[in-house]
């Protein structure tokens, strides 16, 4: 019996056959990478080191693909103690529509009988009243039973192991899965997983991350198409204080558990904050402010090779998110600006803020700049040359170039998390 193998008997000491061996795996069920035709090994290679790398902070664990599913295996007692947590992490890479902890041992019409009865007693601890049903896939066409007719054998002997229990094929309290394949696997729960695209898979993106509910959802919506994400933060202290600059720090960080890492890039953002309150009429200056932030973010964006800004804006939420002001923000800067909120609701933001765990973080009350020097009455409907006016009197270049020169970049990683 290998190390990573457990030993149970539910049967009779005086039945010969009381050693039940197997090894417990994890199977991560792919998506849409099943659709990539000709570029669909290079999806399921990413997708396996993104997934080797995230598993490392707990554990050996060999990483491999077969049968369209990606099995993650724990390589010693160590690793296989930490089986659970390898189930969690696999739901929560980028690429998996599902997974599940699943039992894998030898196949033998014998084995398979003792060990659904075994997965059943140690698993489910069956209940009077409880109902079940038997559902199986064999891919081993060799084996001497349909799929159908493997169901109803092994549906019959936990009955009659566990009189207990009855069937209920359309509702059933819980369903026992059963793969025949070259080896044999039962389990009985699908997690679900985040689906998407692989982080890496559609190049690099600089997140303009603020302290709010809006941004850290849209940088999760475009990490799960693939994008590996960057971001970039504007912070005015003392006018902003620095548990504001903790809060981004920690949504940011908080993004990790689903990207893997991210690089935060936290500029010093008060002289030009403070000149742009000086020197831009009140009604302009949140969109002003806008293009300034996208202008840096833009620079710092090239230089990590990113090949787009990432913002949340949601049209027409608030006065510079009109399609105007969109426009007129959009004209400073040449990479594209990908907005994948831009027609969400709140309610169905808050829903997905929930769901990653960044809500509770975003509502804490620190202000970022954003809040503190908005306009009471600001422009919604500027033009281009309106903007263009409201500038005129910035050293553009000078302002950009001072944000530049004051940057402090965090690696975030989510085994510290």
């Amino acid at each position: 019996m290998l190390d990573n193998e457990s030993t149970y008997s539910v049967f009779p000491e005086s039945d010969e056959r009381t050693s039940i061996e197997y090894t417990e795996v994890v199977l991560a069920r792919l998506g849409e990478i099943t659709l990539k035709g000709q570029n669909r090994r290079r999806f399921e290679q990413r997708l396996i080191k993104n997934m080797a790398h995230r598993l490392r902070r707990i554990g050996s664990f060999e990483v491999n693909q077969r049968h369209s599913r990606i099995w993650i295996v724990p390589q010693n007692e160590e690793s296989l103690a930490a089986i659970d947590g390898a189930l969690d992490i696999a739901t929560d890479v980028f690429g998996i529509v599902s997974a599940s902890k699943v039992r894998r041992f030898e196949s033998d019409p014998d084995a398979l009988r003792r060990q659904s009865i075994a997965y059943v007693a140690e698993e489910i601890k069956p209940k009077k009243g409880m109902t079940f049903k038997v559902e199986t896939k064999r891919g081993n066409k060799q084996y001497p039973l349909n799929s159908m007719e493997i169901s109803a054998e092994i549906g019959g002997d936990i009955l009659a192991a566990f009189p207990e229990l009855t069937v209920d094929v359309h509702d059933p309290d819980f369903i026992i899965y059963l793969e025949v394949r070259d080896e044999m696997y039962v389990y009985s729960k699908i997690v679900p997983g985040v689906r998407g695209l692989p982080i890496g898979m559609s190049g690099r993106g600089m997140l303009l991350i603020s302290g709010g509910i809006d941004s850290p959802v849209a940088g999760y919506m475009m990490a799960s198409r693939g994008v590996e994400l960057e971001a970039i933060y504007f912070h005015t202290f003392p006018y902003t204080s620095d548990r504001a600059k903790e809060k981004v720090v920690s949504l940011a960080h908080l993004l990790t558990k689903y990207t893997g890492r991210i690089k935060l890039h936290v500029v010093d953002f008060t002289e030009t904050q403070l000149t742009l309150n000086k020197l831009v009429p009140p009604e302009m200056m949140t969109l002003v402010m806008r293009r300034m932030m996208l202008r840096v973010a833009e620079v710092v964006a090239k230089q990590r090779y990113c090949g787009a800004l990432i913002t949340g804006e949601s049209l027409g939420q608030v006065a510079s998110q009109t399609m105007e002001a969109l426009a007129a923000t959009n004209s400073v800067v040449s990479l594209p600006i990908f907005r994948p909120l831009i027609g969400i609701d709140k309610d169905a933001t808050v829903e997905i803020a929930r769901r990653i765990g960044t809500f509770e973080v975003s509502i804490l009350p620190y202000e970022d700049c954003c809040t503190v020097f908005v306009a009471k009455h600001p422009k919604t409907r500027p033009s281009l040359s309106q903007a263009d006016e409201a500038e005129k009197k910035l050293d553009i270049n000078y302002l950009v170039e001072d944000c530049i020169n004051k940057i402090d970049t965090v690696l975030l990683k989510a085994e510290d998390l």
